[in-house]
């Protein structure tokens, strides 16, 4: 594909940014969760999500930029542990706990979202092979 590199960096730009927005409400308890804040108290803290997504998304964009057959392996390898974190995280943020529910939100569903369009973006790289 002619643009997969660079919708890739735009997905991984605004994966980053989904990482700030609120990902569940618990109505219960009046508390929002975010891949930032993740403490519901003290037994039961999440972490900062976007610590590992920001990781993972920068080095993304670097191999994006880098037009090597090796960069583009890398990076789909990377995409990968990238989806299962996105996954990991919806299980785990959406999952009901004594009964409450929390409720999901858009972006919560938009982390998974990108993180597969990181994973196709990777899959079609824009590379000259030489011909012998």
């Amino acid at each position: 594909m002619k643009y997969s590199q660079l919708i890739g960096i735009i997905a991984a730009i605004a994966l980053i940014i989904i990482c700030f927005l609120p990902w569940v409400h618990i109505p219960n308890l009046n508390i929002t969760l975010s891949g930032l804040s993740g403490k519901v108290n003290e037994e039961l803290t999440f972490g900062k999500q976007v610590k590992p997504h920001t990781f993972f998304c920068i080095l993304m964009m670097i191999f994006f930029v880098i037009n090597k057959v090796w960069a583009k392996r890398i990076n789909v390898f990377i995409a990968f542990i990238n989806i299962s974190w996105a996954i990991k995280n919806y299980i785990i943020f959406s999952i009901c706990r004594q009964g409450i529910c929390p409720e999901k939100q858009v972006s919560l569903y938009l982390l998974v979202f990108l993180s597969v369009v990181l994973l196709i973006c990777t899959f079609l790289p824009k590379i000259q092979v030489k011909q012998e």
